[in-house]
């Protein structure tokens, strides 16, 4: 078998609703040199019969299913540890993909070799798939100075490029998927220290809310971290200032970890002091995953956003 280009993970728990019309866009898209690894979360509804159904027609597609709930952060890490490609992306089992979404960017990735994720304008789409919000790219993550990426992620409302196309092996330096508070945001941070951003000027994600998204499902700090690692839901191992502590102590571990110039590495820290400050006395506009009310992702990013235009001006 040849070693595909890019890996493409999929983590799935109980997503029969709209797993197939992900894998639809997924396996339609125009660049084909991919392997798709579908790591079930020991799913309880129809997943597990969808995916089969998949792997029946498309030799791509690697199908493994846990045997107990492994929590979603374990889950998304599986899909690391088993790929093949020198490529990696992240998808989620209810998102919706422009076919050109691949393609447009690896040919980034081959083309800017400093580059070490590449993504794409988005927009929120709801249940039935109909788009409700543009959303515009704002953060500084093409800056060729580390320092700058990663004070634009830290203070910058926007970005979802934790789906990026991204190199496997900068991905594989990083701590992975963590479980603690807004772990996700470490761990796009942590990558963007070591190379620049690409945004691809097309609307080619389309980023679902609904109902049953997780978010929704788990509107506490607590609850998100539990959805992340079981364990988190103990209080008494795991409380509330575990949660943040471990946070910051992503950013520091990341800033640690990057190959950094010294001078960089002391701006990071500076910036990243700021940003602690700055969460003592909060100014400015909220990020969206720092809303206390969860219940309508749309609408929380269209305030933030400052009632932009349904297509974004870059």
């Amino acid at each position: 078998m040849t070693t595909p280009r890019l890996t493409i993970g999929l983590p799935v728990y109980n997503g029969e609703k709209y797993l197939a019309e992900s894998l639809d866009a997924l396996l339609g898209q125009s660049y084909e040199d991919f392997e798709l690894i579908i790591s079930d979360n020991a799913s309880t509804d129809g997943t597990e019969r969808i995916c089969k159904e998949y792997v029946a027609k498309d030799s791509r597609i690697r199908y493994i299913r846990q045997p107990v709930n492994l929590g979603a952060a374990p889950n998304h890490n599986a899909v690391v540890r088993e790929a093949r490609g020198e490529l990696f992306k992240w998808a989620s089992h209810d998102d919706l993909y422009g076919r050109d979404l691949l393609l447009r960017c690896v040919e980034a990735l081959e083309a800017q070799p400093d580059v070490v994720l590449a993504h794409a304008w988005q927009a929120i789409i709801d249940e039935h798939g109909d788009v409700v919000l543009s959303i515009d790219y704002p953060l500084a993550t093409d800056d060729p100075r580390p320092s700058e990426r990663f004070r634009s992620l830290l203070f910058t409302v926007g970005g979802d490029d934790f789906y990026g196309i991204m190199r496997t092996d900068v991905l594989r330096r990083t701590a992975l998927q963590q479980s603690y508070h807004h772990a996700d945001r470490t761990i796009v941070a942590e990558i963007a220290l070591h190379g620049r951003f690409y945004q691809v000027p097309e609307l080619l994600f389309f980023r679902r809310d609904h109902p049953d998204r997780a978010e929704r499902a788990a509107p506490s700090m607590r609850a998100r971290c539990a959805n992340l690692d079981p364990r988190r839901g103990d209080k008494l191992r795991h409380p509330k200032a575990r949660l943040v502590g471990e946070y910051i102590g992503g950013f520091i571990g990341a800033v640690r970890r990057a190959p950094l110039p010294s001078a960089e590495r002391r701006r990071c820290y500076r910036y990243l002091a700021q940003w602690m400050a700055s969460r003592v006395v909060p100014a400015g506009p909220r990020r969206i995953e720092d809303s206390a009310d969860r219940s309508d992702f749309a609408s929380t990013a269209a305030r933030v956003s400052n009632d932009q235009e349904e297509v974004p001006s870059r």
